[in-house]
């Protein structure tokens, strides 16, 4: 496709992020998924690295899956929907500025890039490292060296530090990463609403407040999230868990009762 028709996507999330209070974001897992989310009325969808790693792969969220892994289930979501995609670019595997060129021309509209270590972690579990602030500047600055072929691309910092150093520490990281380059925010696993307030109110680009379930995150509401200024709220497997869990009790049901009669209608 014309990169100049990923240029105009990219244009549309900055101008949702911007204007719209808050930005719902709903997570893909595949083409077929993003089709269905636009059917329902979201703006803008995700592709997350852990959603490759579990629906393409069948792997936990460690960092196991590469750029180009991402890119293949991004090229086929972005053939498919027009809606501007953001995609998890985890910590950019080793080469930001070429990864995001290549996102870039797969189909991303923005992407996040994060603070951990390369042998990164869920953002909700234990036992997460980062790298320094520096390191995490390089990082930034590499991302955005690679948006020379969409100037409108969507760099955004996504920060695990909360629950590694604290909320204030956070806060610092985020300003740090701002005047690296970063466009928007990525704030992970914040756990109230007045966190999130002292956030926005330091900052001066658009916040994503990430609502997963079973993660450290309350599942606030989209009224919530808007009293405390955040910008965009993603949703990143609510959809992929919920098929899995009903596709699991489809399998069960034939495989014990010899027949799928009882759970047509469902």
């Amino acid at each position: 496709m014309d990169i100049s028709n990923y240029q105009q996507r990219s244009r549309n999330f900055k101008k949702l992020a911007n204007a719209t209070s808050p930005l719902q974001i709903a997570g893909t897992i595949n083409a077929y998924t993003a089709l269905l989310a636009e059917k329902a009325g979201f703006q803008s969808i995700y592709l997350s690295g852990a959603g490759v790693a579990n629906a393409s792969f069948g792997l936990p969220d460690l960092g196991v899956t590469t750029l180009e892994n991402v890119s293949e289930d991004l090229r086929r979501i972005a053939n498919a929907s027009s809606l501007p995609l953001l995609v998890d670019a985890d910590t950019g595997w080793n080469d930001p500025e070429h990864s995001i060129r290549q996102l870039s021309i797969a189909g991303a509209s923005a992407i996040h890039i994060e603070d951990q270590v390369d042998f990164k972690r869920c953002g909700h579990r234990p036992g997460k490292n980062l790298v320094s602030i520096e390191d995490m500047q390089e990082r930034i600055c590499s991302a955005v060296c690679g948006c020379d072929l969409n100037p409108d691309f969507v760099i955004m910092a996504r920060t695990d530090s909360h629950a590694v150093e604290g909320l204030h520490a956070s806060i610092d990281r985020c300003k740090a990463y701002i005047e690296a380059g970063a466009h928007m925010i990525f704030a992970e696993a914040y756990a109230t609403l007045d966190e999130y307030k002292l956030l926005t109110d330091e900052l001066d680009v658009p916040v994503l407040a990430n609502i997963t379930e079973f993660g450290k995150t309350p599942l606030f509401t989209v009224d919530e999230l808007k009293s405390v200024d955040i910008a965009m709220v993603l949703y990143p497997l609510t959809a992929f868990r919920a098929m899995s869990a009903t596709a699991l009790r489809v399998y069960e049901t034939v495989r014990q009762q010899g027949t799928q009669k009882t759970i047509v209608d469902e």
